[in-house]
């Protein structure tokens, strides 16, 4: 499906990939339509996967900015559509066929990029302020946020998939946006990145070494 006149009804776009996180079976279900509606229209309106990849990339690094000029609710707003254009761009690859593994690399890349600046910046911002407990809790989410990506490239390194966990990135995004814009909510949103996403790491870990056991 390449021309205007091929593009799907909504009816017929397939709905969010499953995925194992705590929070995507209730989001996948209450936003499929809406899901499904957009798809087509980014589909109707010629964009590739790659664009919106780069978009999203974009979004995070105004996030960055704003975060580093001492914002907190403006870039916590813009996170919404950032993650959205993450969601969307292998939605996108998938309706017009053009899933590779080039795109999944330069996804995989961008996305580490994009949570490398959101939290990065954050500790700046924190730690110029002299929040130094919350810059270091910032600090340690951002590494656990990339040990869990790291573990899952080594598992398919190994052959082995990977999708084990409760808290990715999807509930990453979900507790960044409530943290940076509900007040006084930044502290425990930190700690529960922090402390799930250890979570996370080590049940990666554990069902990659069980698997490589066999």
């Amino acid at each position: 499906m390449t021309e205007r006149s091929d593009a799907p009804r909504v009816r017929d776009v397939p709905g969010p990939r499953d995925n194992p996180s705590a929070a995507a079976p209730l989001v996948g279900w209450a936003l499929a339509w809406p899901y499904r509606a957009v798809l087509a229209l980014l589909f109707r309106a010629r964009l590739r996967p790659w664009h919106l990849t780069v978009l999203s990339l974009v979004a995070n690094g105004v996030v960055g900015w704003l975060l580093l000029r001492g914002g907190r609710l403006l870039p916590g707003l813009l996170l919404i559509p950032a993650g959205l254009l993450d969601v969307f761009d292998g939605g996108l690859a998938r309706l017009r066929g053009e899933e590779s593994q080039r795109g999944a690399l330069l996804d995989s890349v961008i996305d580490r990029a994009a949570d490398g600046i959101v939290f990065g910046c954050l500790f700046f911002s924190l730690a110029s302020l002299g929040h130094t407990i919350d810059a270091l809790l910032a600090l340690a989410a951002m590494i656990v946020s990339l040990l869990v990506s790291h573990l899952r490239a080594e598992a398919e390194a190994l052959g082995l998939a990977m999708s084990e966990g409760a808290f990715q990135r999807l509930e990453r995004y979900l507790a960044l946006v409530l943290g940076l814009t509900v007040p006084g909510a930044l502290r425990p949103a930190l700690i529960l990145l922090l402390a799930l996403g250890a979570v996370t790491a080590g049940q990666r870990l554990v069902a990659g070494w069980r698997r490589l056991a066999r």
